[in-house]
């Protein structure tokens, strides 16, 4: 994926967060990898380079989420073309990342995506 050790680490960092989500499948879409709840729907998808020359990652994000990081920290934050008018978040890899926030982020992302009887039992087992 990424062409900086600092991508690279951070895009691993991603997959791990995705792929130690309950049902969570990575797969290929639109030429890039993308994380799926139960094989369905997708939750995360990388941005490498498909749109614009940044690596970057796309994710499902809650209402009012894109604008307020979008608005308050656009060198982090952007609208990602087509699955931003839904409300999705871009965020750029290729700049200092919190880890915390971007797991936040991701965990968000498939709460917002998975069934709720996935919910429950994850919520369940927490």
């Amino acid at each position: 994926m990424a062409d900086s050790d600092a991508s690279y680490a951070t895009y691993q960092f991603v997959r791990d967060c995705c792929m130690g989500l309950p049902t969570v499948e990575e797969r290929v879409s639109h030429g890039e990898a993308t994380w799926f709840v139960g094989g369905k729907k997708s939750f995360v998808m990388s941005a490498e380079r498909h749109h614009d020359d940044r690596v970057a990652l796309w994710c499902a994000a809650g209402p009012g989420v894109q604008q307020s990081l979008v608005a308050a920290r656009p060198t982090e934050f952007f609208r990602p073309p087509y699955v931003g008018t839904r409300g999705w978040l871009g965020v750029y890899l290729d700049v200092p990342v919190n880890r915390d926030e971007l797991a936040d982020l991701i965990d968000d992302a498939f709460r917002l995506v998975a069934p709720k009887r996935l919910l429950a039992k994850l919520d369940d087992d927490a």
